[in-house]
């Protein structure tokens, strides 16, 4: 086994559990991404295996991916690693669920979403920030919206709003929002009746059931990338965004 520093991983039959831990908000730095993908490849080559569950701790999700590699010189590095982590979750063969708690924003929201399931604590605060920051989501750019619906997707990725667990449950950013004292028993529930099933069915069943999106995915988040590589981080907000957080200011934009 791999020595991960920013995850927990327990890789067992039938359900493998990955506990981001990288505190006190889990942010998804390089070494995190580098490390998701291992554990990603690791449990694809189980047959044994039918499920994969991805959690945080009881404050945090994921606060989302460090900020601090937004900057031009390191966007397109970022960016393309995270993005082999998202692409790597929907191609899994396994059956993926997240179980959120806390705080769930920006890249840990993109990477909650694309899970097969997701159960989450009623209390639990999601939100995709990123255009407070002079910059957009890509993933949630290419997928939001064939998920929750366009003027959903639209208000949280536009305004940045941040909502509830109960919030993105109605939305259908979620399956359950529960009480933090019941996450635990959905999710082992969940994982219960994965392990009673076939590996080899609900592996191709999983296959059928995106087999119309997944098209439309690879095109709208390769499309998204183009965007953001050629447009949006040439500009000088999108470099101000990011410089104000680091120094804890109010940006000041100039619209280009």
């Amino acid at each position: 086994m791999p020595n991960y520093s920013r995850l927990m991983v327990s890789i067992q039959s039938p359900v493998t559990r990955v506990i981001l831990a990288n505190p006190p908000v889990n942010i998804i730095d390089l070494a995190m991404m580098d490390e998701l993908v291992m554990v990603l490849a690791e449990v694809e080559q189980r047959p044994d295996i039918v499920g994969l569950v991805f959690a945080g701790s009881d404050r945090a999700f994921s606060a989302g991916v460090d900020i601090g590699i937004h900057t031009p010189d390191q966007a397109r590095g970022m960016l393309e690693k995270f993005h082999s982590v998202i692409k790597a979750v929907v191609a899994s063969r396994k059956v993926t669920v997240a179980a959120v708690r806390g705080t769930c924003l920006g890249g840990g929201a993109e990477l909650a979403a694309v899970c097969d399931m997701v159960f989450t604590a009623d209390s639990a605060n999601w939100g995709f920030p990123e255009i407070s920051l002079g910059h957009f989501p890509p993933v949630a750019c290419a997928m939001l919206s064939a998920l929750i619906g366009q003027k959903h997707a639209a208000e949280l990725i536009l305004t940045g709003r941040q909502i509830s667990g109960e919030d993105a449950m109605r939305i259908g950013l979620a399956n359950e929002a529960l009480p933090e004292d019941e996450l635990a028993e959905i999710v082992d529930d969940t994982c219960d009746r994965l392990s009673q099933l076939s590996p080899a069915t609900l592996r191709i069943a999983k296959k059928a059931l995106y087999a119309w999106d997944a098209m439309h995915f690879d095109k709208g988040l390769a499309k998204a990338e183009q965007i953001y590589f050629d447009e949006l981080i040439k500009t000088e907000d999108a470099a101000e965004g990011v410089q104000a957080f680091l120094e804890k200011r109010t940006p000041k934009w100039k619209g280009k």
